[in-house]
């Protein structure tokens, strides 16, 4: 029990107002990361029909990092909505 109260102890507790200011700066982000990997999707799909092979790993790896960035913002709204934790 007391591990658990000094774990949370040292992290600060955000209102619900400052929860939802940092969701609406998430969000747009999220969007813009998502509509990045279409066109990502896009550009490698018309380059490899007119026969150019060789944007297919750089935009593989740009995709990559695009969901790896997603993947962490996500991560970071289900620790600021408490349901990071064991339990919660």
């Amino acid at each position: 029990m007391n591990a658990r109260r000094s774990r949370t102890a040292g992290r600060r507790r955000f209102s619900v107002a400052q929860r939802r200011m940092i969701l609406s700066g998430i969000t747009p982000v999220t969007v813009v990361l998502v509509v990045l990997q279409l066109w990502l999707l896009t550009a490698t799909m018309n380059a490899h029909l007119g026969g150019d092979d060789s944007v297919a790993l750089p935009a593989a790896l740009a995709s990559f990092a695009c969901l790896l960035l997603n993947a962490g913002l996500l991560f970071y709204v289900f620790r600021l909505d408490g349901r990071g934790r064991a339990g919660g």
